[in-house]
């Protein structure tokens, strides 16, 4: 039984977990007020805010329903516009701004934009308009162009700016930004999360598909994860920490990029982080995507294994599923059961890097019982110099032509480590051995011999296809665009 709280009803479920929250709250619970657009994750027409119990308060975030499984509903607040709307038939004020702003026209996308702006002014303490419209980049509108959107933003930036000591929430409630109730939602969730605990557990089957975030697996596969038995991954809390422990930096498997962007270890580490992870998509999308959906996928072009790649990471794999904070559930005949402690690996674990954890396109080097747990990097020093380039058909939300990133550790000059990756060259995400290689042990600035045989060992490496993203040629110019391109941003003063 899945339980979570939809606006202000507690909802007790057996429905399918693996059907998409979209559908459930418009065929089921009737709240049509979400809407049904790409169904890829791409137009947010379908927008809701997903409320988290943590750290003795709730954290919401922007999530498209289209994409999320209801498993992963589960234990937390789903917020839709009908849990906006006021009661008294009252604008809030986010939908006054977009009225008076004209920032709306035939109305589709607008549910989506103003669940956005209201779950920004429930999260932002130091906001601007900088982070305003940020927070709407999952949203797409065909109708009125942004300026009138951007322009609503900014009265809500004036109204928030007016808050000297409230915590968000209570500002939100006060200004009737959401209803009264939600100041309620923190015990009500801790209430059905100590319950849940309670439940009588059984063995797990065996057979099932483990989900996490959903992004690209409700993309490729929409009708079979409806009626498929499904393991939930994105709720376990213990495979969403962040923590630097003996001088590597862990990163467990179900964190996502936001919990990335908002890790004050990766913020410490890489000064630029914000700016190399806003090509990732949308914020929504960042919101969902787990690094270990992002690894398991096996794109030649997904953006994180690129990014990891070049910090030469190492993959922690296990064949077996641990228990968590909050109960894993898979769907047995009519019941969903919880997984008990009795299921607690043996440690049964193994590494592998993840240079060696693509053996072919789409291959794996994990068997099909394996999970993974976490992925691990040393970390940085300040000798270390980090870079993520990518190029796309747009410059946000959308996927890579070529990506790559490289790592040098720089002393006196002198290349004394180097990590480069590339992604849309070739059938895998390519660890660039040789040419990582032939850095080492070089003063830079280089002379132009030696760049050309960088770059002549460069192109030995790759391979890359014509596609709709680009032909062969294309991808080649680029990638020794993107590897200049490292230089330039790395040493600038050169």
């Amino acid at each position: 039984m899945l339980s979570f709280i939809l606006n202000n009803d507690t909802i007790h479920t057996d429905m399918p977990p693996g059907m998409t929250l979209l559908d459930f709250v418009r065929y089921h619970k009737h709240l049509t007020g979400t809407k049904i657009g790409c169904r890829e994750g791409d137009c947010g027409a379908c927008t809701i805010l997903v409320g988290d119990h943590c750290d003795d308060k709730v954290n919401y975030r922007s999530m498209t329903s289209c994409l999320m499984p209801l498993s992963n509903a589960d234990g937390k607040h789903i917020v839709t516009i009908e849990g906006i709307n006021p009661s008294s038939g009252q604008l809030t004020p986010v939908q006054q701004a977009m009225v008076e702003e004209n920032g709306t026209q035939c109305g589709f996308c607008t549910v989506g934009f103003v669940v956005s702006l209201t779950g920004f002014c429930l999260n932002n303490n130091n906001p601007s308009q900088e982070a305003a419209i940020a927070s709407i980049d999952g949203n797409i509108c065909r109708c009125t162009g942004y300026k009138s959107i951007e322009r609503a933003s900014a009265r809500l930036i004036n109204l928030l700016n007016t808050n000297q000591n409230s915590a968000s929430l209570a500002f939100a409630i006060e200004h009737k930004i959401v209803p009264s109730w939600f100041a309620d939602i923190k015990d009500r969730l801790a209430e059905i999360n100590a319950s849940t605990s309670e439940r009588k557990s059984i063995e797990p089957i065996k057979k099932y598909t483990i989900v996490s975030g959903g992004t690209d697996l409700y993309v490729q596969r929409p009708e079979d994860m409806v009626h498929s038995v499904t393991l939930n991954m994105f709720n376990r809390n213990s495979l969403k920490e962040i923590i630097e422990v003996d001088g590597r930096i862990e990163i467990g498997a179900e964190a996502t990029v936001t919990d990335m962007l908002e890790s004050p270890v990766m913020n410490e580490i890489f000064p630029h982080l914000k700016k190399h992870l806003k090509l990732l998509s949308s914020t929504p999308i960042r919101n969902m995507a787990t690094i270990a959906g992002n690894l398991v996928n096996a794109s030649p072009i997904g953006d994180m294994t690129i990014w990891f790649l070049a910090l030469d990471a190492t993959v922690v794999v296990r064949n077996e599923i641990q228990d968590a904070e909050l109960p894993l559930r898979v769907r047995t005949g009519r019941d969903l059961s919880v997984l008990s402690k009795a299921t607690q690996p043996s440690g049964n674990s193994r590494e592998i890097q993840l240079r060696d954890f693509y053996e072919g396109y789409k291959k794996l080097a994990k068997s099909a019982d394996e999970i993974v747990e976490k992925i691990y990097f040393k970390k940085p020093d300040h000798c270390c110099r980090f870079n993520f380039e990518k190029v796309s058909k747009r410059t946000f939300l959308d996927i890579a032509t070529v990506n790559t990133a490289m790592f040098l550790r720089v002393e006196d000059e002198l290349i004394v480590e180097a990590h480069i990756s590339a992604g849309g060259v070739g059938p895998i995400p390519l660890y660039l051995k040789n040419t990582s290689s032939c850095l080492l042990f070089k003063l830079f600035p280089f002379d132009e011999e030696t760049m050309r045989e960088l770059i002549f060992i460069l192109e030995s490496e790759i391979s890359p296809i014509s596609d709709v993203r680009g032909s062969a040629d294309y991808k080649r110019l680029l990638m020794k665009q993107l590897f200049l391109a490292h230089f330039t941003e790395l040493f600038p003063a050169s």
